[in-house]
């Protein structure tokens, strides 16, 4: 049997532990599928699970971090397991998973037809994975199955998530209908990047504060062009799980940050602000580079260049009677 080495959140392995100890019929309800990337559209795996704490259940992304060589992993009691991957299980938000099943089926024309139960949505979905299911011949590699997508649909995390990104009509106190709306995603995603990009949630990241730092966006006196940058770090950070269209969609809906930063491109305060920053970067370089080069130049001063060994003896020979060498080319005498 093969063993891995992962890293997952504490409830989920309690979850696990707990499902270990039950029958097989409940451990059937924990299972790994394959489902398309919100980005990529290429299957990936995924671990929808129910919580054994809170009961409430939601899903994990499954990635592997493998090494460039070979590599084991040495653990207690002198095991090693010879396979030297990493397994990370992050949450995710459905939301992502279903914008792209729904977009899969549904073109931007779509967004004004027919309410339909969630049930009819799923199908619809379920159908199509089903027909390219059948379509594809048995030497293709393992993809997404209707199986899985069906799995993946039947969680309440995923009921939720179909709310964010669609239309509703309630029918009856029993009874709710909805329609795929590109409008609610782009709301949705937005609300996303507002969160991420407030300063306490932004600055909880160290690698995001030192890119903005490294621009010199963390002085004073520079909170417009540092809001601006918070908030295009926020939609690359959403970018990892929607695709290019959507991402440029997102980011043209920003006005201050749909292109690049640029002097010409800026209002008078921004470009004034820019151009001073560029020239106070450009300011601490030079400074810099004329302290190196000041320093190596100082240095070539001091030290003088070592004479040979040969040359260090020739100085202590004596040549008190020697003839000088221009001697040897004079005309002889007559």
């Amino acid at each position: 049997m093969a063993y891995h080495v992962g890293i997952l959140p504490e409830d989920v392995l309690h979850t696990l532990v707990r499902k270990l100890n039950e029958t097989d019929d409940v451990k059937a309800g924990l299972q790994f599928v394959r489902l398309p990337h919100p980005r990529t559209g290429m299957p990936s795996l995924f671990l929808p699970y129910l919580s054994s704490k809170t009961g409430s259940s939601s899903i994990l992304e499954v990635q592997a971090v493998a090494p460039p060589n070979p590599r084991s992993w040495f653990m207690t009691e002198g095991e090693i397991i010879e396979d030297g991957k990493l397994l990370l299980m992050t949450p995710i938000d459905p939301a992502f998973i279903l914008i792209a099943l729904f977009r899969s089926v549904h073109s931007e024309a779509d967004s004004h037809g027919q309410f339909r139960t969630t049930d009819d949505l799923f199908d619809e979905v379920a159908t199509k994975f089903m027909q390219a299911e059948m379509s594809v011949s048995q030497e293709t590699p393992e993809g997404c199955t209707a199986k899985d997508i069906l799995h993946f649909l039947s969680f309440d995390c995923t009921l939720n998530a179909v709310r964010r990104i669609c239309e509703t009509k309630d029918i009856t106190p029993e009874i709710t209908v909805y329609r795929y709306s590109p409008v609610k995603v782009e709301e949705y995603l937005k609300a996303k990047v507002a969160r991420l990009a407030k300063a306490e949630v932004f600055e909880a990241s160290r690698t995001l504060t030192r890119n903005l730092a490294k621009d010199g966006l963390m002085e004073d006196g520079k909170e417009a062009l540092l809001e601006s940058a918070r908030v295009r770090a926020a939609c690359d950070l959403v970018s990892q799980y929607i695709t290019q269209d959507l991402y440029n969609a997102l980011v043209a809906s920003y006005e201050y940050v749909s292109q690049p930063l640029r002097l010409e491109d800026s209002p008078n305060d921004d470009r004034n602000a820019l151009a001073a920053l560029v020239a106070e970067n450009m300011d601490k370089v030079e400074e810099k580079e004329s302290k190196t080069t000041g320093a190596a130049a100082d240095g070539k001063k001091r030290k003088a260049p070592k004479a040979s060994f040969g040359v260090e003896k020739l100085k202590k020979a004596n040549v008190k009677g020697m003839a000088k060498i221009s001697n040897f080319f004079q005309k002889p005498a007559k």
